[in-house]
């Protein structure tokens, strides 16, 4: 099996491990096969890809989309070094609130599996990074919503010691409690 699947501590969020082949060449590995992800239960249907390159210190999140609109993720970072986050959104959940942060780097290799029903947000540890995730639904503006990255309700330990780098649209968003539920998944 080219990879190794492990479940994270809130249900559905689970980090991928890929088999890779490395040599004085270089090296080679599948970064998703439809088959293998179904078989452990990832029946998800990807619909777009993205790539995004950030400087250091950048954060950006955290993002999601009202339904119907909602996005499941599977994200890596190519180049440079995250840490990539997803916090439970899903109103009737039991950990609503709560988050999973791995690392993510072009060393280690590894991709976060975020099913719908999250809100996604990652900050650059390197000098750069560059993210490719793939999405299961289209970008729809008109259900573009987020959360504020440093709301005290969710408490999310970035482990950083620098003022991040935000857009303008992250430095205002809502708090978790201030979001309207009846558009979550």
């Amino acid at each position: 099996m080219p990879f190794e699947f492990e479940p994270q501590r809130i249900k559905d969020v689970i980090l991928v491990r890929p088999k890779v082949f490395g040599d004085r060449r270089g090296f080679f590995m599948e970064s998703y096969k439809k088959s293998e992800f179904a078989a452990f239960g990832i029946d998800v249907e990807f619909n777009q890809e993205n790539h995004s390159k950030s400087s250091a210190h950048v954060l950006r999140g955290l993002h999601y989309q009202a339904k119907p609109y909602g996005q499941a993720k599977l994200v890596r970072c190519g180049r440079g070094r995250i840490y990539d986050v997803a916090v439970d959104i899903r109103p009737n959940s039991p950990t609503f609130g709560e988050y999973v942060k791995v690392e993510l780097s072009e060393e280690n290799k590894h991709m976060l599996f975020i099913p719908e029903g999250f809100a996604h947000g990652f900050v650059v540890l390197s000098d750069e990074a560059e993210l490719l995730y793939k999405a299961s639904g289209e970008y729809a503006p008109k259900a573009d919503r987020g959360i504020l990255w440093c709301d005290k309700d969710i408490n999310i330990d970035w482990e950083i010691d620098f003022d991040p780098i935000l857009s303008e649209k992250d430095k205002v968003q809502p708090r978790l409690q201030e979001i309207n539920k009846e558009e979550l998944i």
